[in-house]
């Protein structure tokens, strides 16, 4: 019997040895959103999801895993196996200001996941339910400085964009509210359009169906300049208060340690998924602005992001149970 030559048998070691990338993925991919249904997170899966399907050959479900202002969700794909089959379809509150306003969190954004990119953003929409008697930020700062404490803004969560946008508005007018946090934007803004709650900072592509059909009163934006869907709608510098300029944002990643040829398929699927006319169409129709910066610009941005909302926190004394 004769014997395999040594470059041959080394080369047949090695196909026995790692994984055969090239038959990924071979089964369905999951997206984890740390959300209920309705929200930003919700939203930006399931409008990238079909395209993704597309680009690697398998479906790709959403599922919806509340709780914590999204770090229930998130903590489970930080503990996933780094296959590519689990993903992660998430804020900035979970990617950016859970790990400054948290102790004890159980993953860690820059430790935990590969970063595969920031999908979209959105400025928050400063909304009113109907009946609050205010048209304008000047009439709901003079409605707050008569009812101190009183009248309610809902978030999606402690901690979330639209919170903390909510402690810098009141930080910078003089005012207070009552913070009546939800377990996502979806739920939030139920009890915004109900009636329940009564003012909220919420994303912009998150309300801008609900604004469009009268259910919520639009009185500014937190972008630096005006949204063109809403050209009448003054941002709020324009609206005196300056300062409170905020975007909210999606991401897209995964736990970390993925075979690198995986996450190459990964990120060229999703980066692809966001191009797409018909994608960036809907989403910019939804008031989303399209992003898809990749792996490595994502990593620099979520630097910059940590930084600036720890300063933030710690400049307003913020904690979990505010």
């Amino acid at each position: 019997m004769k014997t395999l030559p040594f470059l041959t048998m080394a080369a047949v070691a090695a196909m026995l040895s790692v994984p055969a990338l090239a038959d990924y993925p071979d089964k369905a991919l999951t997206m984890i959103v740390p959300f209920p249904p309705g929200g930003a997170s919700d939203t930006t899966a399931r409008l990238i999801g079909p395209k993704l399907t597309e680009a690697v050959g398998q479906p790709v479900v959403v599922e919806n895993r509340p709780g914590a202002n999204g770090s229930i969700g998130a903590a489970q794909i930080a503990q996933a196996k780094p296959d590519g089959y689990s993903l992660l379809v998430a804020s900035i509150g979970v990617y950016a200001i859970n790990p400054v306003l948290y102790k004890g969190l159980k993953y860690d954004p820059r430790k935990n996941f590969d970063l595969l990119t920031v999908a979209v953003r959105t400025p928050n929409a400063l909304v009113a339910t109907p009946n609050l008697p205010v048209n304008t930020v000047a009439d709901l700062i003079a409605h707050l400085k008569k009812n101190p404490e009183k009248v309610t803004f809902a978030s999606s969560g402690t901690g979330s964009s639209d919170h903390l946008t909510a402690a810098l508005f009141w930080q910078q007018t003089g005012t207070t509210g009552l913070h009546v946090p939800y377990k996502g934007g979806g739920p939030a803004i139920t009890d915004l359009i109900g009636g329940h709650a009564e003012v909220s900072f919420q994303n912009l592509g998150a309300v801008t169906g609900h604004i469009k059909a009268g259910k919520l009163k639009l009185l500014a934006v937190t972008s630096d300049k005006r949204i063109p869907a809403f050209p009448d709608t003054p941002t709020m510098a324009e609206a005196g208060v300056p300062g409170v300029e905020v975007y909210s944002w999606q991401a897209v990643a995964a736990p970390a340690g993925l075979p690198k040829d995986v996450k190459a398929k990964l990120e060229a699927g999703l980066t692809g998924a966001l191009a797409a006319p018909d994608v960036k169409g809907r989403f910019e129709e939804a008031g989303f602005e399209v992003v898809g910066t990749g792996s490595a610009k994502f990593a620099q941005f979520l630097d910059a992001e940590l930084t600036r909302w720890k300063s933030v926190v710690e400049t307003g004394n913020i904690t979990p149970d505010q």
